[in-house]
């Protein structure tokens, strides 16, 4: 069942579906809408395994949010975050740190108003914060960010993006992510997940393809972008094995994960203590 209007979030477009809510869809939550859960049967019916390709890709958060606490990074700087679902970044990095601290970041009213809600309810608002805001502005958002009290900024952080940088189109956005690189600890980590058509053939080209051609109707249009390309957001911070690669094969040898190219993932640390 959908909210009554009358209580959702100032600034919420009904009349064209989102990223953040089809996202939530395909992981099978309920904070959506009719016009996303429409979109999101077309978009089946474009790519029959786009729900599987969410699931890999959700996965492929948890397994690095894991790796970063399992090498001592325990606070966690999420852009494009999404609504709550499912394996959020605070409860997986809290399983491996009961320290663990996170900050959310996404500019979808009901992304931001879920998660408010799903911190509230954890009982430790000190550890954990969510902030409206647009990734495009990395000091902006670094700063918020800070001053929520929850990040140290003399300590490593992880910062994500995953699933988010090609619902944001432009070459400008090279020099955003290097900002956020600077902006960094030494010591910190860099996690990303983004659409490439990049060694992708045949079939699953033509779907990938169709996919983004469907999101020019929502409010979040989606863009490629080449390996190459993708790569260079981790500027010179050292890419953890097995490297950029498929988001199922990163660190999970398991049949029944999607044997897709057009989502590529990877973990990379910047040089220094």
């Amino acid at each position: 069942m959908d909210v009554d209007p009358q209580f959702l979030p100032e600034g919420v477009d009904l009349e064209r579906p989102n990223a953040a809510r089809i996202y939530d869809w395909a992981l099978g939550g309920t904070a959506n809408w009719a016009v996303d859960r429409e979109f999101g049967e077309q978009l089946v019916k474009s790519f029959p395994l786009i729900r599987s390709l969410a699931r890999a890709n959700r996965a492929f958060l948890g397994r690095a949010v894991r790796h970063c606490a399992e090498h001592g990074v325990n606070q966690f700087l999420d852009l494009g975050s999404g609504v709550p679902t499912v394996g959020n970044v605070h409860e997986i990095a809290g399983e491996a740190d009961e320290d663990s601290r996170c900050v959310y970041v996404d500019n979808e009213p009901v992304a931001v108003a879920h998660a408010k809600i799903l911190l509230e309810k954890s009982g430790d608002p000190t550890r954990h914060a969510v902030i409206g805001g647009d990734l495009r502005d990395a000091d902006d958002v670094w700063e918020r960010a800070l001053d929520t009290g929850v990040l140290d900024p003399a300590e490593p952080v992880a910062l994500l993006t995953v699933a988010v940088l090609h619902f944001v189109p432009g070459p400008e956005l090279a020099a955003v992510i290097a900002r956020y690189r600077r902006l960094l600890p030494p010591g910190s980590f860099y996690v990303l997940s983004h659409v490439t058509t990049s060694d992708v053939e045949g079939d699953e080209l033509e779907q990938i393809k169709r996919v983004v051609k469907q999101y020019e109707q929502s409010s979040t249009p989606a863009s490629f972008r080449d390996k190459e390309e993708i790569r260079g957001f981790f500027g010179d911070f050292d890419l953890a094995a097995p490297g950029l690669v498929p988001v199922g094969a990163w660190r999970l040898d398991d049949p029944r994960s999607p044997a897709l190219n057009c989502t590529i993932g990877g973990v990379a640390r910047k040089p220094g203590t």
